[in-house]
This record gives structure tokens, sequence and C-alpha cells, in this order.
């Protein structure tokens, strides 16, 4: 599976926008937790949201809880993060990945792999 992220842009603060992880290859894409990770300049990488291959397991990093969203269609190998009421700390580069390690700690990116090019999120204010 290869990822690659996309939806960013330059939205005003309040404003919503919709980044969409697109999976390409051969590996079962439903079988897969993904997950949306972002950083900022000069900040590590952190975690934004997942969703297991079922949609079962959802989670969201408490700075976005209630404002993002997580989603994906497995038929069409697509993954999106939905983002509503946003600031200009949302500022950062996205990025989608799938989970390939598993320890209580899912927040923690050494987990995830499979990392794409990240797409620019800038809110201004």
């Amino acid at each position: 599976v290869q990822l690659q992220a996309s939806g960013g842009g330059l939205v005003q603060a309040g404003g919503s926008l919709r980044l969409s992880c697109a999976a390409s290859g051969r590996s079962t894409f439903s079988s897969k937790t993904v997950a949306w990770f972002r950083q900022a300049p000069g900040n590590a990488r952190e975690f934004v949201a997942l969703m297991s291959g079922n949609g079962d397991q959802i989670l969201y990093a408490d700075s976005v809880k209630g404002r993002f969203t997580i989603s994906r269609d497995n038929a069409k190998r697509m993954a999106y993060l939905q983002m509503n009421s946003l600031n200009p700390e949302d500022t950062a580069v996205y990025y989608c990945a799938v989970r390939l390690v598993w320890t209580s700690s899912y927040y923690e990116d050494f987990q995830y792999g499979l990392w794409g090019p990240g797409t620019q999120v800038t809110v201004s204010s």
C-alpha cells in the first residue's frame, strides 16, 4: 500500500476543509487501521485521528475532538478527514499512514508506516 494525502489549502479561521488519503497498491486496504498525523513547523509530528479497517475503533486527539471527523470508504480505498471550526493552531502539514505496530500508545508515530507526502493546511486568523 502507498498513501497520498490531498485536499489541503488556505482557509480562514472558523472554516472547513476535507482531506483525502488515497491508497494504491495490491495490499488489502480494508484490513488496515488508517491514521492522520500533522506536523507544524518546529514541532514533532502529532497524532490527529485513527480509524480501524472496519470502523469499530475511532480515536481522536483531544485538540480536535468535536471538530474533526475521520471516515473511510474501503471500496474506493480512501480515507478522509473532515475538519471544521479550524483555527490557526491547526496549521500544519497533514499526513496519512497505516498502523504497523500495536502498543497501548496509539498516538506515537513509530507505530505507523507507509507515510506518503503530506498536504499543507494553513489557517489564517
